[in-house]
């Protein structure tokens, strides 16, 4: 099949046309590059061993959405091409509206237009709120606590409305707990801009010397060690996750909302200490006041998407912090240099349509 994979030069995007790729679909991937790098369609081609099409637009653009549908015949959409960072999201609600939720209507209509009715939906566990009870299940109550969990809601009901007037339109709304990690290659991985806004790449930078010490947001939490607990997924076992989805639907067997997580949470200090095993760096830490918008725990109920889909995680912690720690050992700065041999291939080797 030929996938259109929005956000795919993004953290998990970029996994998940890996994915893809590994199955045998052609992967076309739109991506404006705010908050991603050119270079990982380099690191993109290392790995799958042949180019990958990109183009660059944004989301935002009707016209662009519209020439990008009219240039390529797709079968299914993967669409990740989202702002995604709590906090920010309560400092600037109305841009985290405009990209997320216009962003993603364009998209919907230019795929109604073009009969593309297959759509995999990157959401979040955000939905949730502040869950009533733990381990979550796809029938608790959502009860979102800040604008970017909320863009995510708003773009679940939206979808779940196409999918209720159009009988042939098919989508799956996958709820993330806390992706981490990275590809076992250590050539893709997180590289957040800026102050990273979640927990893993902040320890990564404290390991490689980017950072003086981490800042743990409140120790006086109703949980064992009084720090928050997640539920924490490697990125590899996610994006499975996205090609089962993406293989139930073109089955037929109607839509599905569900929950991608381990099952099992884990607290900031726990993760910390893993780290610190897996790595063998000490990271320094320091406890201030709790962030706006965070809840004590989460962690997932994912027996849905393991009946649905046949799918469950297969990477415990020590993998994530390993290969987050790989990721980040081999790419001190990211994705700002070239990788080894990689620096005599021009950033324009690989097609970026403009």
């Amino acid at each position: 099949m030929c996938v259109l994979v929005c956000g795919g030069a993004g953290y998990i995007g970029s996994h998940a046309c890996v994915a893809l790729a590994e199955r045998g679909h052609r992967v076309v991937i739109a991506d404006n590059f705010s908050n991603s790098s050119p270079r990982v369609l380099l690191r993109l081609q290392r790995i799958i061993g042949a180019p990958v099409e990109c183009e660059r637009l944004d989301l935002r653009s009707k016209s662009a959405v519209a020439r990008l549908f009219a240039r390529h015949r797709f079968d299914a959409v993967m669409h990740f091409a989202a702002l995604k960072a709590v906090g920010e999201s309560f400092a600037q609600p109305l841009a985290y509206f405009e990209n997320n939720i216009c962003g993603a209507i364009n998209l919907l209509r230019a795929m109604h237009e073009a009969g593309v009715a297959r759509l995999v939906f990157s959401s979040s566990a955000t939905v949730y709120g502040d869950p009533q009870s733990v381990p979550i299940n796809e029938q608790a109550r959502l009860d979102v606590t800040n604008p970017y969990g909320r863009t995510k809601l708003v773009m679940e009901q939206l979808i779940d409305d196409l999918c209720g007037t159009d009988a042939s339109f098919r989508a799956a709304n996958l709820r993330y707990f806390n992706p981490v990690g990275a590809h076992p290659s250590g050539l893709i991985g997180e590289d957040p801009s800026g102050i990273p806004n979640n927990l893993m790449p902040y320890i990564c930078q404290v390991a490689a010397g980017r950072r003086s010490k981490l800042s743990i947001f409140g120790d006086d939490y109703p949980t064992p060690d009084g720090t928050g607990i997640r539920d924490y997924i490697h990125v590899m076992d996610l994006v499975r996750a996205h090609v089962a989805a993406l293989d139930y639907l073109m089955r037929g067997e109607g839509n599905l909302t569900v929950n991608l997580g381990t099952g099992r949470g884990i607290s900031v200090l726990e993760l910390v200490h893993a780290f610190e095993r897996a790595s063998g760096c000490s990271i320094p830490y320091e406890i201030v006041a709790r962030r706006r918008g965070d809840v004590a725990q989460v962690y997932a109920d994912p027996s849905l998407a393991h009946r649905l889909l046949g799918w469950r995680t297969r990477l415990d912690v020590h993998a994530m912090c390993r290969d987050a720690w790989r990721w980040q050992s081999i790419n001190p700065d990211g994705y700002q240099r070239p990788l080894g041999k990689l620096k005599s291939l021009p950033l324009d080797a690989i097609e970026t349509k403009a």
